[in-house]
């Protein structure tokens, strides 16, 4: 079974998680800032190396700088302080990237204090939250909170305000091959795709049902429908979806009935939900077969 290999945790991350002493602020000199809104120079933020995010769409970063522009920011970034002018971000990297787009040189931040297991926490728990993450980046979101931050999966939905359920569902995810995390990240198939095709059976079954899908377009139901039929027949081929029959318009009746009159023959016109089908010219022998052909060239 393919897995996807965890975003490396950065150089010297591992020793710093396992620090809790690692922020080099002074709690004593920081209640004067912490809480509050200010504002910072964009030069003086480093970017988080803890976000889940990994896929920032040019166009969406281009429409946020846009708006950015005409209006400001609207929601403050949440950053750490790590010294004199210095800040690291610690979630809001849209807007940050946004801001710098739109060539910005201040924003407003909350400031906060974090060592880096709470920053990493902190990270993951406000992306999953208010980011439109995919659905592989929000399981590799859970999987780093329960393997990094030593959460179990009932404390995660405690925290997260999640059933147990929909959090097993998601890192069930991470089990598939990686070529379908790709096809999910990419948003070629969905949620409800990925959940029928983990129960589908062994790597080479979930990738033949995965390319079919992608390839056929089948629906979430249709998926679950053929999987359910191998399961019933022990089938080892995928079979053909049969796709719901769709009405057959007045127009394409009546040519059915004049091209029918034409040449003496039976003809059927059958149509798929997608709008996909087959003309079928009916024939009852080979030389009623022939006689159709000589009158279809005339």
């Amino acid at each position: 079974m393919g897995k996807v290999k965890k975003p490396a945790l950065g150089q010297g991350l591992k020793a710093l998680l396992e620090n809790a002493a690692t922020d080099i602020t002074s709690k004593e000199n920081a209640h004067a800032v912490l809480g509050s809104i200010a504002m910072v120079k964009i030069s003086s933020i480093q970017a988080n190396p803890f976000n889940p995010r990994t896929n920032f769409e040019a166009e969406a970063l281009e429409e946020l700088a846009a708006s950015i522009k005409e209006h400001g920011i609207i929601q403050p970034l949440t950053v750490r302080k790590m010294g004199v002018d210095s800040f690291q971000l610690i979630s809001g990297e849209r807007r940050f990237r946004a801001s710098q787009i739109a060539g910005l040189e201040e924003v407003p931040v909350y400031i906060r204090l974090a060592n880096d297991q709470a920053m990493l926490e902190m990270a993951l728990v406000e992306n999953i939250q208010r980011e439109d993450l995919n659905a592989i980046e929000v399981a590799l979101s859970y999987d780093r909170l329960i393997q990094e931050c030593n959460l179990t999966q009932e404390e995660l939905s405690q925290k997260l305000s999640k059933s147990r359920s929909s959090i097993t569902n998601f890192l069930r995810l991470l089990k598939l091959p990686a070529t379908i995390q790709s096809g999910i990240r990419d948003g070629l198939i969905s949620m409800g795709h990925a959940r029928a095709l983990v129960s589908a059976g062994d790597e080479a079954r979930q990738l033949a049902l995965y390319n079919a899908t992608v390839e056929e377009q089948w629906s979430v139901r249709q998926l679950e429908r053929i999987i359910k039929d191998q399961v019933e027949v022990g089938a080892s081929k995928t079979p053909a979806v049969k796709s719901d029959p769709a009405p057959i318009s007045i127009d394409q009746d009546q040519f059915r009935y004049v091209l029918a009159e034409k040449i003496s023959a039976k003809i059927d016109i059958k149509k798929a939900s997608n709008g996909s089908g087959k003309l079928v010219i009916n024939f009852s022998s080979d030389n009623d077969l022939n006689r159709i052909f000589e009158l279809l060239n005339h």
